[in-house]
């Protein structure tokens, strides 16, 4: 009955993840990143072989890619493998998400079951996992398979750590290590999941429990527990350190000149706050949030303040008799450290993606809280039953519709700048999609408007002189490109976008200092190579020029373009050899 049970826990699991997540079946690859990293990347569109393998292991590692923020090899090589099965058709890339979503959900509900054999808040937790609208951002999005498959990783390591927990050995505890190396992988935000086994040391698997261990007590088993997860520990800090100084080269982190740091405590407040709002009332997400323009008002820095330090105390106080509160209450805290904007990676305020594993620690205190405040309520089962189901038909219901955002960049960032005010982020994905359907009017109203609320936005910037070189406004072009990379020089594509306006000048010279610099920065860089062999040719350099076309062709070989011009080059040279042909 148990076994049974189970299995139709799981079966409804999957039914429910895939009937909220039916929309993104329709979905398009969005102009959000889908198209530089995936849709757009000639690594990926050559898909499963040796040589982009290696890519994947070696992107902003041993050397820069312009199609990588961070080392996720892991993730590089599930796109490799999709594009390798199904091609660059955006819907077995969706479905892909979806799928690495239910079986997310599948394990959650077992490893909790495991744990603590509670079979319905088992369920519960992962029921809201499976439909909660916040998750919608990491499985409607191609380019946050990085979420879902390090959550799969997360999952399968807390597996491997439980074999190793009934029975200790060397070769157990190697899987807990290989399952985690492969998660930090897909995603660094994984660097918490030690501390996460800590929690789960101490609820449900009760390991300080009085004579759990013979020889262990007091602090003793709790530095005994630490020591355990040393080499856990150094992954993670090791993990952290790569993507730190690879998100640094590429310009990512901010400086605090950019963000303060007080700017950034108060916000780390007012997201913790937030993102708790926004799991009981999940209204008006949108794909950026945008830092406000003015200094959040004291009161509600000082509430957010009064909020946390209160669930606090108030978790850990009634923590000896349900466990469960403080190891949920730190599991949500404690995983949302890395991107909860004290190292600020990118320019949004908060992400509904950074939710995606944190919310689990909530979920929990739900599932079990409920249960246990209302314990002397009469129908006490049936009451909580119907809450239940009402409550995930309509997180169901919201789910589907904020998917549907999700279906093209058009409805996407129209959606942000409804439910959002001053949102330069979504005026400048929006003003991109007109761009490329030819509405260059309103693409560049939208443009101005980015930089109207935000002029130091850099992208901003090399994107509207994208738009005005198209038009041959290369002087304002320029001008542009100039900006942009005065406000942040690791911008490659702008030295790259900035040289092709200046050999369009006339100014062959500084366009190849421009192209150059780019390929300094990233060697791997096709483009830039082609467009400086462009100009060697012009110059007459052609040895040079053929050097450059064979590396572009040599890095994207499908790249029709860059081989057109070294059998071109090739050609020239060798008419104009003496012994050559005449």
């Amino acid at each position: 009955m148990r076994a049974r049970s189970g299995f139709l826990i799981s079966l409804c699991l999957i039914v429910m993840t895939g009937l909220a997540f039916a929309p993104v079946s329709r979905n398009a690859f969005v102009g959000y990143d889908d198209d530089i990293y995936v849709s757009d990347n000639p690594h990926l569109r050559g898909g499963l072989t040796w040589e982009n393998v290696r890519w994947a292991f070696s992107a902003n590692l041993a050397e820069v890619s312009p199609n990588a923020d961070y080392w996720i090899p892991a993730t590089l090589v599930s796109h490799l493998l999709l594009v390798q099965l199904f091609g660059m058709h955006p819907a077995a890339h969706h479905a892909a998400n979806v799928v690495l979503h239910a079986v997310n959900t599948v394990l959650l509900f077992l490893l909790l079951r495991r744990m603590t054999g509670a079979l319905w808040r088992s369920a519960l937790v992962a029921a809201l996992f499976a439909v909660h609208p916040l998750h919608v951002e990491s499985v409607a999005w191609v380019v946050e398979r990085k979420d879902v498959l390090s959550t799969l990783f997360l999952m399968l390591t807390i597996r491997a750590y439980l074999w190793y927990v009934e029975r200790s050995n060397p070769w157990r505890y190697l899987l807990v290590v290989l399952a985690f190396a492969c998660g930090l992988m897909a995603k660094p935000m994984l660097v918490t999941l030690p501390g996460i086994l800590l929690l789960l040391d101490y609820w449900p698997l009760g390991r300080l429990a009085p004579g759990h261990f013979r020889t262990w007590s007091g602090s003793d088993a709790v530095w005994r527990l630490v020591w355990e997860k040393l080499p856990l520990f150094a992954l993670a800090a090791a993990d952290a350190l790569i993507t730190y100084l690879t998100t640094q080269a590429r310009g990512v982190v901010l400086p605090l000149e950019t963000v303060s740091l007080p700017t950034r405590m108060e916000n780390v407040l007012l997201a913790y706050v937030r993102y708790i709002g926004k799991m009981f009332w999940p209204h008006n997400l949108a794909a950026f949030y945008p830092y406000p323009g003015s200094p959040p008002p004291l009161w509600s820095v000082a509430g957010a303040a009064v909020v946390m330090g209160g669930i606090t105390m108030l978790v850990l106080v009634a923590g000896r008799r349900r466990p469960y509160l403080p190891v949920g209450w730190l599991w949500y805290v404690g995983s949302l450290v890395p991107v909860i904007g004290l190292v600020q990676a990118g320019e949004q305020a908060m992400a509904d993606r950074y939710t995606y594993v944190p919310l689990i620690g909530l979920f929990v205190m739900i599932a079990w809280g409920v249960p246990d405040l209302t314990a002397g309520c009469r129908r006490q089962k049936k009451l909580l039953a119907t809450a239940a189901a009402g409550t995930l038909a309509a997180l169901a219901a919201a789910t589907w519709v904020q998917a549907g955002y999700w279906r093209s960049s058009a409805t996407l960032f129209e959606h942000a700048l409804q439910v959002t005010t001053e949102n330069y982020m979504a005026h400048d994905g929006l003003a991109s999609d007109l761009a490329g359907r030819g509405r260059l009017v309103e693409a560049e109203r939208h443009y101005r408007e980015a930089l109207r609320i935000k002029p130091d936005f850099a992208e901003a910037h090399n994107n509207l002189g994208v738009l005005l070189a198209r038009q041959r406004k290369f002087d304002e072009a320029v001008a542009h490109f100039s900006q942009a990379l005065r406000l942040r020089p690791a911008l490659v594509r702008v030295h790259n976008n900035l040289g092709l306006a200046l050999a369009q000048q006339g100014r062959p010279a500084e366009a190849m200092v421009q192209f150059a610099e780019a390929i300094r920065l990233i060697p791997d860089f096709a483009e830039a190579h082609n467009n400086l062999g462009l100009v060697l040719a012009q110059q007459g350099r052609l040895d040079e020029a053929i050097m450059h076309f064979s590396q572009a062709v040599r890095i994207n070989p499908g790249d029709a373009e860059a081989r057109r011009n070294l059998d071109a080059a090739r050609l020239q040279q060798r008419d104009e050899r003496p012994d050559g042909p005449k």
